[in-house]
């Protein structure tokens, strides 16, 4: 795999995301010290769908883990 070289970047753009980044800084630096400002609400997680597709994933990984075993494809590091 070849290594490709950075970029180099000018100074004018460096300048301009520096900029960019105080703009957003200074909109939105009450939120992170205090509740002041506008919040995003959290999104709202159901445990129990969660936990469901946790356990259908590990049935469908042990599945797949003994039917490469028996072939003989897994891995013996594994």
């Amino acid at each position: 795999m070849t290594r490709r070289s950075r970029r180099p970047r000018s100074a004018a753009l460096k300048a301009k995301v520096a900029v960019a980044a105080k703009a957003r800084l200074l909109e939105g630096a009450a939120g992170v010290f205090g509740g002041g400002g506008p919040s995003e609400a959290a999104p709202v997680v159901d445990v129990k769908v969660l936990h469901a597709k946790i356990g259908e994933l590990t049935l469908e990984n042990d599945f797949l883990s003994g039917a490469l075993g028996k072939a003989g494809l897994l891995s013996a590091r594994r």
